[in-house]
């Protein structure tokens, strides 16, 4: 699935380059006249992409793909977190593509931090918001801009007035289902009202059943726990005194087979781990509100989501979630569908990441607008050099304005 996303891109910007490239005329002022003005895209030079674990094949080569496509020379190193796919993209780009313009650069922390201490004309990072800053200082030492895809808390609103079978099999879809929560844009915590959470949670319970069998534990369709440092990460916030009483589902968890059954907690202390932290795993708290408008509060009470989620079919709420909530993107009574859209940019905001990338903003992203003006020979003014009288200085405020009256006058004033 996630290769055939790759090949979509890479299809894409092979269909729409050409257009893509088109200086992009603009309109020029009477300052200026006579002439024209575009902005024409270029390359940056060489750009560094570092990409993350969970998608690791995907988020190596889409931020590639625009790179390219821009016209730039790129070094990526892939997650030392997943090594088959690392090993497999280093052979792969040395087999396949030109050597002088992609190369890969494998290894771990000591490999990283020496690539960050060279000058790039732009870096792209994928992954947490800690190491996010680690990149960004070093970028800021060459002012290298950046584009950086981080995460946070992403959460699902969920009001009482909605299809809750399809709301909830979309929420599913959006963690569980979804690399078992090891996703930046996957659902994180739920905010439904204290008296519509226990119709909630039965549904949930019986949707996951559905999904998943009796013993999720020994579904196929259940994706592992990437590495056993980030299992232990997660059986500790787990294991949190005023925590563990808090499930209401799940919770079983075997660290030889790197699996944690989906887990549903309600109500847990809002200083706790689940609640201060980005989860990245199969733990799914439920905070309630006494009305789906105290969410506002909640959401914009934290650093701005990568994503919010809201389920409901009242126009007045969708709409006060569009206009009040700052995210990276939001989707309306669905999870992180919006991605698919190549239309839209897929990006963060304050913690949850800045700039963006897909599809034509992965070509704008990397390439640097350049803004050119046309003018001739013919038109030459002597409003713009000395003397400048008092004619002259009327005459060039009422240009600068662009009054066409004032300008009138002032000339019918100069002629006098």
């Amino acid at each position: 699935m996630l290769i055939v996303t790759a090949k979509s891109s890479c299809n894409e910007a092979l269909k729409e380059l050409r257009q893509w490239m088109i200086p992009q005329k603009v309109n020029t002022s009477i300052t200026t006249f006579p002439s024209s003005a575009e902005i024409v895209s270029e390359p940056l030079g060489v750009v560094l992409v570092i990409a993350t674990w969970n998608f690791p094949f995907l988020l190596s080569v889409d931020p590639v793909i625009g790179a390219i496509s821009a016209g730039n020379a790129v070094v990526l190193k892939p997650s030392e977190i997943a090594p088959a796919t690392s090993s497999l993209l280093a052979k792969l780009v040395e087999e396949y593509l030109d050597n002088s313009a992609v190369k890969v650069v494998e290894g771990a922390v000591p490999e990283t931090t020496a690539l960050l201490e060279q000058k790039w004309d732009k870096i792209l990072y994928t992954g947490s918001a800690r190491v996010g800053r680690i990149v960004m200082a070093a970028a800021a030492k060459h002012l290298t801009p950046v584009i950086l895809e981080l995460g946070g808390k992403s959460p699902a609103v969920v009001h009482s007035d909605v299809d809750l079978q399809v709301a909830v099999r979309r929420i599913i879809a959006g963690k569980w289902a979804l690399n078992n929560g090891q996703a930046c844009i996957g659902v994180d915590y739920i905010i439904t009202t204290k008296d519509f959470a226990p119709k909630l949670i039965e549904a949930l319970k019986i949707e996951l059943e559905q999904f998943f069998g009796k013993d999720p534990m020994n579904s196929k369709d259940i994706s592992r726990v990437v590495s056993s440092t980030q299992f232990k990460r997660l059986a500790k916030m787990l294991d949190e005194d005023k925590v563990s009483d808090k499930i209401v589902l799940g919770g079983q968890m075997d660290e030889n087979q790197l699996k944690i059954a989906p887990t549903i907690l309600l109500d847990i202390p809002e200083e706790s781990q689940l609640m201060q932290e980005e989860i990245f795993g199969p733990l799914m708290p439920i905070v309630t509100v006494e009305t789906i408008e105290d969410s506002f509060d909640v959401i914009n009470s934290r650093p701005k989501p990568l994503a919010v989620y809201v389920f409901t079919n009242n126009e007045q709420l969708k709409k006060g979630f569009v206009e009040n909530i700052s995210s990276g993107g939001m989707l309306i009574n669905d999870t992180v569908l919006h991605v698919s859209i190549t239309g839209l940019p897929f990006g963060g905001v304050g913690e949850s990441g800045m700039g963006s990338y897909h599809g034509k903003f992965s070509f704008d992203g990397f390439s640097h607008k350049k803004a050119v003006l046309y003018r001739s020979f013919s038109g030459d003014s002597s409003l713009r050099y000395p003397p400048y009288t008092p004619e002259k200085q009327r005459l060039l405020k009422a240009v600068i304005s662009g009054d066409i009256f004032s300008i009138i006058l002032a000339l019918i004033g100069w002629s006098k």
